[in-house]
């Protein structure tokens, strides 16, 4: 085995830099060349069509069926024209990946000959085997009928010479099977919660988008490497490593010059990206040797969540290219910074307004502390809830730590508007105010801006804090769907802009002046969201005991996080807006769990097949040669040869101690993995795992990590953190 390791070292050695070769065309002359836009729309499906077509986007009518055909027909003729040979509906089941079925255009015709043909009813619908997708019970293994529908509000594009089609994905009998339904759900349960709320406002609203910003990052490591380390190949992570000397102490990495190999990497992906629509505008170094970030301008949400999906595609490919893997994983090494997905999450109107930016007038100001002060409601409320969405196995190795959001949900806003609230709180009344109070009031509201201005710093540690414009979620993990956690936010604030727009109506009922009911209905959620504030640092003990006196729970138990939404409070939440049905709820916590067992179960594998045959042998071998050491000075040096093969000695009894430890802990995770594999209970069998097996393989690991300190370089049989972390 060692032998792959050194053969890597020395392919590394001799890689040469592959140069991409860019076009000399300025980015926007390019830029969404691969995607089936509304430019592009207009110019091959007509003008009825496309009229159809532009309502469905906008409004979210139905396609009539008439119009089917010919938009199939234009969309294929302009992906004939770009080369494409076939056609997919690309999906977003419930796992780490996306699906998708090539069928060709091409069809053979009766007597010889054939014909490219796309019929408008291929374009609106297929039908995929949904059995062999997760489905938490949804559909028996016999029953395999399931379908991919076309969602029209995110653009066809051309990969790899396929039109891919973005689809919803649902059973024959309807509930959905992927993370896209029940994020188009809560966008339009949001959108048209907050319409109503605008009216107040600006009776110009007709249309509120959630919008997303994500902020990817990831690991790269070298394609030789990657190869010669069983457990990155079949988990994405590290099982075992000792930390190198040198990492991420002296913060060298973060921002600093990007490494030719990756920068190559990088313009390819990004030409990429810009010729399927997705507007990188951001790359750099991250916290850790060998991590990197990318992140987009902001977008409606749907698109943004299939861009995310499409970009980790797209990098995967061309890493290869430059012989260089990506890990999405959370956390690939231990030690060091994982990896997250940052979600900025805003709302914008269809007059250009964004509903979490402050304005120039004290109107648009209530207007912002309205929907500002609704989102950390909805964060009080709910803050288990947003935190369970992201709550996966992988995730679970960042979460809690102090790299990223604490595992207990808090809400930061800045010392300035944080001030704002508690004035508020103070300075407005249920009791009628006169003229001059709220004179006064709106005179401070109005200054927002002005006082906003680079006047506080960005707290790192908060999972949701409010970053100028929009509330920044931090927890989601790198490897994730946007779309988990947005359905949840999206959802919470829908009822919490409901809610405030019911109490505010029934002031108004009573006589109360429109402005003074939106004043008392916001000083009343202050109030009530007080506890989810806080401007310190996260990851403090004094924050955990202060949450408890709080009442605000963390995660501790990924098994016990997906329970939370069964939580009745939560539950019907879900299923009041129709985002969850009933069974859709069930089904997911039964996925949820059996991905978890899956997981754990092929990482207690992969890490008991390399510790028996890999780590054990290589650590007895070199036992053997201090063991041939130590005799051979007693030969020579029967008087003295204890003392001067003690450090000898002590090696010999430490390998001995460790392989014990490793052999007997082995033994003890196969006999806990048999014990739950043959337990039906999948809720049992999760928790078994979580709480049995996988404490056993950190026990694996960390003699695992002590022998590589010990035994000779020349013979460890795996890459070490030194060399995996560096790139040429």
């Amino acid at each position: 085995m060692a032998i792959l390791r050194f053969n890597a070292l020395d392919e590394i050695s001799r890689r040469e830099l592959i140069e991409t070769k860019l076009s000399n065309k300025k980015i926007s002359s390019y830029f969404g060349a691969d995607v089936f836009d509304r430019e592009t729309m207009r110019q091959y499906i007509a003008k009825d069509a496309y009229e159809s077509l532009c309502n469905a986007i906008d409004e979210g009518r139905r396609i009539d069926r008439k119009f089917a055909n010919q938009i199939a027909q234009g969309m294929m003729n302009w992906a004939l024209e770009r080369g494409a040979t076939h056609y997919s509906h690309w999906f977003q089941p419930l796992n780490d990946s996306t699906a998708e079925k090539h069928d060709a255009f091409f069809e053979p015709m009766q007597g010889g000959g054939s014909f490219e043909t796309f019929k408008g009813e291929l374009l609106v619908q297929q039908e995929p085997d949904a059995s062999s997708f997760p489905n938490g019970g949804l559909r028996n293994t016999f029953e395999a009928r399931g379908y991919s529908a076309w969602d029209p509000s995110s653009p066809a594009f051309i990969l790899d010479k396929t039109l891919c089609i973005p689809s919803i994905f649902i059973a024959y009998t309807g509930e959905a099977l992927d993370f896209k339904t029940p994020l188009l759900k809560s966008l339009q349960a949001v959108g048209k919660a907050a319409e109503d709320v605008c009216q107040y406002f600006d009776k110009d609203v007709k249309k509120v988008n959630v919008t997303l910003g994500w902020e990817q990052e990831y690991f790269l490591v070298d394609e030789a490497l990657f190869l010669a380390r069983p457990d990155l190949m079949q988990t994405g992570r590290t099982l075992m490593g000792h930390i190198a000397a040198k990492d991420q102490q002296l913060d060298d990495h973060y921002f600093g010059a990007i490494p030719g190999r990756v920068l190559e990497f990088m313009k390819e992906f990004e030409e990429q990206a810009y010729r399927l629509g997705i507007p990188i505008k951001t790359r750099h170094n991250e916290v850790a040797p060998n991590q990197f970030e990318c992140a987009p301008m902001f977008e409606e949400a749907n698109i943004a969540v299939d861009h995310n999906t499409l970009l980790m595609t797209v990098m995967r490919k061309i890493a290869l290219k430059h012989k260089l893997r990506v890990l999405f994983h959370e956390k690939p090494f231990a030690g060091v910074n994982g990896s997250g997905k940052h979600c900025n999450w805003s709302m914008m109107t269809n007059t250009g307004v964004n509903l979490l930016a402050p304005g120039k007038t004290p109107k648009n100001n209530i207007q912002f502390l309205t929907f500002f002060v609704c989102a950390i409601k909805a964060a009080n409320d709910y803050g288990s809830l947003f935190m369970a969405s992201i709550a996966t196995q992988s995730n679970s190795h960042r979460l809690g730590a102090h790299e990223a959001p604490p595992a207990v949900m808090s809400v930061f806003t800045g010392s300035t508007l944080s001030a704002m609230l508690d004035s508020l709180e103070e300075r407005v009344s249920d009791k009628k105010m006169t003229p001059d109070e709220k004179t006064d009031i709106k005179l401070d509201i109005g200054k927002i801006p002005d006082i906003l201005l680079d006047n506080t710093d960005r707290n790192r540690t908060s999972p949701f804090a409010f970053t100028g414009n929009r509330f920044e979620f931090r927890a989601t993990g790198s490897s994730y769907t946007c779309a988990a956690p947005l359905t949840v936010i999206n959802t919470a604030m829908a009822e919490e802009l409901i809610q405030f727009k019911k109490e505010v109506d029934k002031l108004i009922d009573k006589g109360i002046k429109k402005d003074e009911a939106i004043l008392q209905v916001i000083r009343k959620y202050i109030i009530a969201s007080k506890k989810i504030r806080f401007e310190g640092n996260g990851y403090s003990q004094e924050w955990l005991d202060e949450a408890a006196r709080r009442g605000l729970e963390g995660i501790s138990s990924i098994p016990e996080a997906f329970k939370l939404f069964n939580r009745p409070e939560y539950k019907n939440l879900l299923l009041k807006h129709g985002v969850y049905s009933e069974s859709e709820i069930h089904a997911r916590y039964e996925i949820n769990l059996e991905i978890l067992v899956k997981k754990i179960q092929i990482e207690s594998r992969v890490l008991a097949d390399m510790a028996a045959n890999h780590i054990v042998p290589t650590a007895i071998k070199y036992q053997n040669v201090l063991i041939q050491n130590v005799r051979g000075l007693k030969d020579i040096m029967p008087e003295e040869y204890q003392e001067l093969a003690s450090e000898e000695i002590l090696a010999i009894t430490k390998i001995a101690k460790y392989v014990k430890s490793i052999r007997e802990n082995n033994r003890q995770m196969i006999n806990a993995r048999k014990k739950y594999n043959h337990t039906e209970d999948i809720e049992e069998r999760a928790n078994g795992y979580w709480n049995e097996v996988r404490p056993i393989m950190l026990v694996i690991r960390q003699a695992i990590d002590k022998l590589e300190l010990i035994v000779d370089d020349e013979l460890w049989p795996l890459p070490k953190y030194r060399e995996m972390m560096t790139i040429n």
